[in-house]
């Protein structure tokens, strides 16, 4: 028997088309890119995150010539609300890069790793949070929810 699995999202030609509180998570991911230390890949991606206490946290990737070692700017952001924030909820998580390892026109896609990890957060806090990945076009992905990302992720 064959079964399909579709995934829901709101596509938006450019980010300016958010709301205003959606676009201030898209310059505090691009602050964030920013920061990002990617020598290896060129590859630099900023987080931001709207927790529900209204703080935003933002997260850049870190690499390590010791490759595995370096770490996404989705887990650093997540990571580090977790630590610091254990009781506040995420509301909306913000992602945004920039490199030749990804075509212009296409979707950012957040690594398997970090879906997960976005899963699992979004389980912890028993409560959905939204998702924009806002691609190198200027596009705009919006999710619902983390698992929309990763439908058959570990413990779902």
């Amino acid at each position: 028997m064959k079964k399909q699995i579709s995934i829901d999202y709101d596509y938006l030609d450019h980010w300016s088309e958010l709301d205003a509180g959606d676009q201030s998570l898209v310059a505090a991911a691009r602050e964030a890119m920013e920061t990002a230390y990617a020598p290896y890949s060129e590859f630099r991606v900023g987080a931001s995150l709207l927790l529900s206490n209204g703080t935003v946290v933002k997260g850049s990737n870190q690499e390590n010539i010791a490759y595995p070692s370096g770490l996404c700017a989705e887990r650093v952001a997540l990571f580090y609300a977790g630590a610091n924030f254990p009781d506040e909820q995420v509301e909306t998580l913000c992602v945004i890069a920039r490199g030749k390892l990804l075509e212009h026109k296409a979707i950012l896609s957040p690594c398997g790793g970090c879906r997960q990890v976005m899963v699992e957060t979004q389980r912890r806090q028993k409560k959905a949070y939204r998702v924009l990945l806002v691609n190198q076009d200027e596009s705009v992905v919006v999710f619902d929810s983390a698992v929309s990302l990763l439908p058959l992720a570990f413990g779902v």
